[in-house]
């Protein structure tokens, strides 16, 4: 933890909420809360102490995962084993900054841990979501990963930001077969000879307001940033080994070139390269009287939204 203090990382964080917490009277929230801990600390020993960080939210916890990034999954899907507690979870990968709290204590933030709680906020209770870009990383990691997950309506915040989740199975709902599961793979993975995909070129993964770079080798990931960089992207996240791969994210540059408004009429044509940017425009011209009539939609790598004057 301490060389990773002051740096900006691509890491797992996995956001839990007891559902229901604060409804309760202060000694329902006090077993409430000695349960969780609990069931969280046993689910936490399979990971290392220096490969995660623990920031207790109150009504539940925040866990951000430094080395294989599939150990977001099965601490999550061990804590959903734990049937006595009413949960509910979202994973994001995505850039966070390590530093101390006021109190000295270890402490995460950024968009890859803001992102998370907002993924947990779309779950229903016993639900399990991720992120697109969790969803692409851990995917590839292994084939046996990606058939754990059904994708999900896309869900947009309050921000209007949208998220494409994907939710845990329920097929996958038994931790016994999970963490033999895991343990399989990560013996499999250990002992099999170098794969012809990892000696290809890093994928790049859209993951909204910035790129993930990812790749089996740390020249793909340096190569594909090179590549991105020379189209206006700047590095958000050095280049950084996640479990068995290399991962590095950078901004999205189209998200600096605002909308466009055309009248056509009493119609307001709003265009723009990205759905945020088109949202803030509409979301301005709403607020001096204007009515949606047509939500933003993508067509030919543009996204266009209409109003109309009242």
């Amino acid at each position: 933890m301490a060389e990773t203090a002051s740096r900006t990382l691509v890491a797992s964080v996995l956001f839990i909420d007891i559902v229901g917490y604060s409804k309760k009277g202060v000694g329902d929230q006090v077993r409430i809360k000695r349960a969780f801990n609990q069931v969280l600390s046993n689910a936490l020993e399979q990971v290392a102490p220096r490969d995660r960080v623990v920031v207790d939210t109150g009504d539940g916890a925040a866990v951000t995962f430094l080395g294989d990034p599939e150990g977001a999954l099965f601490v999550g899907l061990a804590v959903l084993d734990a049937v006595e507690l009413a949960v509910r979870m979202g994973i994001n990968l995505g850039p966070v900054s390590l530093m101390k709290d006021i109190n000295g204590l270890d402490n995460v933030i950024g968009d890859g841990i803001n992102v998370a709680e907002r993924v947990m906020s779309f779950a229903d209770q016993g639900q399990l979501l991720v992120s697109r870009s969790f969803f692409e990383v851990v995917s590839l990691l292994s084939t046996d990963y990606a058939q754990l997950f059904r994708h999900e309506q896309s869900r947009t915040d309050k921000h209007d930001r949208a998220h494409d989740l994907y939710a845990v199975t329920d097929a996958v709902r038994v931790g016994r077969r999970v963490q033999e599961a895991q343990l399989r793979l990560k013996s499999q993975r250990r002992s099999a000879a170098p794969r012809a995909e990892q000696a290809g070129p890093a994928q790049t993964f859209d993951a909204g307001t910035h790129f993930i770079v990812s790749g089996y080798s740390q020249a793909s990931v340096r190569e594909a940033v090179k590549k991105l960089a020379r189209q206006g992207c700047k590095l958000i996240s050095p280049i950084t080994e996640v479990g068995s791969k290399w991962v590095a994210s950078v901004d999205n540059p189209k998200l600096a070139v605002p909308a466009t408004i055309q009248e056509l009429g009493f119609k307001r044509i709003v265009s723009g390269p990205t759905r945020e940017a088109v949202l803030l425009k509409v979301q301005d011209l709403v607020e001096r009287g204007a009515v949606l009539v047509q939500e933003a939609e993508l067509a030919d790598g543009v996204w266009t939204a209409v109003c109309e004057k009242t």
